[in-house]
């Protein structure tokens, strides 16, 4: 069983717009996974306009990779080595601690997702 960076059992990030690196709406992960796609963030548009600036646009949709586009407070399995550099750039999107991989630990320290985390869920 995937587990969260809390050491919980790893929940869904989101079904819409459905992401994870498997598009099962979790920020599950393995080997194939290059990019660590295990971060369960609520973007912003601070952070969207930092990722382009950085060469990955996700507001532009992509129906060839059945990927919509992604708006201000669309949650999102995003790379954990992106996060690490958009905290560096201090535009870090919000984190939802339950539904973050606990992989993400490798490239992000806890107490950072803790400053960063959505403390109450709708």
């Amino acid at each position: 069983m995937a587990r969260n960076v809390l050491g919980g059992p790893l929940k869904s990030c989101s079904h819409s717009p459905k992401t994870g690196f498997f598009r099962d709406g979790c920020c599950n992960t393995d080997r194939r996974d290059q990019g660590v796609h295990t971060v369960c963030v609520r973007v912003t548009d601070e952070f969207l306009e930092f990722s382009r600036r950085q060469g990955n646009d996700l507001s532009t949709p992509a129906p060839q990779y059945r990927f919509p586009g992604l708006r201000a407070g669309d949650q999102w399995c995003l790379c954990a080595p992106r996060y690490a550099e958009a905290l560096d750039a201090g535009v870090a999107p919000q984190v939802v601690l339950d539904a973050t991989h606990e992989k993400t630990l490798e490239y992000v320290d806890l107490d950072d997702l803790l400053r960063h985390a959505i403390l109450e869920e709708n």
